[in-house]
């Protein structure tokens, strides 16, 4: 028998969110910037979010939830030109589709893009 408190955790899309994030991170698979799969680039993620430099995911989404309400389907951490951006992908009520780009450092919104719904069996970004 399923507890209250399980099915609640179960249907909060931000809870789902985080925890497949952390799964990611924990297994070595946090995306970085194009060309940057080695393990260096994962520890310097990693050690921005404990300086300060970049604020933690959890933070992100919970603001994100607010202001861009959706299922997240993918977030990445990547740094532009010395600035780090979370990229986060929604999907919103009536299939329309969100690429978010962020200031890690603040969550302010850098730039945003909009699509329309993908038709049936085509991939949502491509």
């Amino acid at each position: 028998m399923t507890r209250p408190t399980q099915a609640l955790h179960a249907k909060n899309p931000l809870r789902s969110a985080v925890r497949a994030l952390a799964a990611v991170v924990l297994s070595g698979g946090l995306v970085l910037p194009a060309g940057a799969s080695d393990h260096r680039d994962h520890e310097r993620a990693l050690q921005a979010v404990q300086a300060g430099q970049v604020l933690p995911l959890r933070t992100v989404l919970e603001r994100l939830e607010r202001e861009h309400p959706g299922q997240v389907l993918e977030v990445e951490l990547e740094q532009d030109h010395g600035v780090w951006i979370y990229e986060v992908k929604l999907l919103q009520a009536g299939g329309q589709r969100v690429k978010l780009k962020l200031d890690a450092r603040t969550a302010a919104l850098l730039s945003s893009k909009t699509r329309p719904s993908a038709p049936a069996g085509q991939r949502p970004w491509r």
